[in-house]
């Protein structure tokens, strides 16, 4: 098996991890944690943070930086993570998701998405 393969293999469970961590950093003291502080800030503060970080990558792809976009993505990740905490989701419930969409034409899941929405209104 290839090392590429191997890491997105254990991806999954560097997500777990990084999910029980920030669990964890919820009730941390916000003057010892980064993550606790975005927390305590609450939605908006974790949500312009995912905001920026996303714009962050797209800049470094728009750059044609390989290490950058990698760097950013990272950055992007765990702030989303943050959010995904925040919520009491897991990166789970995301996977899942992915999963369910597996194999379908994502032209066919935007329509569907969209007709679910209309349906709503």
């Amino acid at each position: 098996m290839s090392d590429r393969k191997a890491q997105e293999l254990s991806a999954p469970d560097v997500l777990a991890r990084l999910a029980d961590v920030l669990e964890a950093r919820r009730a941390a003291d916000p003057g010892s944690s980064y993550a606790a502080r975005l927390f305590e800030r609450g939605t908006d503060a974790i949500l312009k943070k995912v905001g920026e970080e996303a714009t962050e990558v797209v800049m470094a792809a728009k750059d044609g930086a390989p290490e950058r976009i990698v760097a950013e993505t990272a950055d992007l990740w765990f702030h989303t993570m943050i959010l995904l905490t925040h919520f009491g989701l897991r990166p789970a419930d995301v996977l899942a998701e992915l999963e369910r969409r597996e194999g379908q034409s994502g032209l066919d899941e935007k329509a569907l998405r969209g007709a679910r929405g209309a349906a709503g209104e």
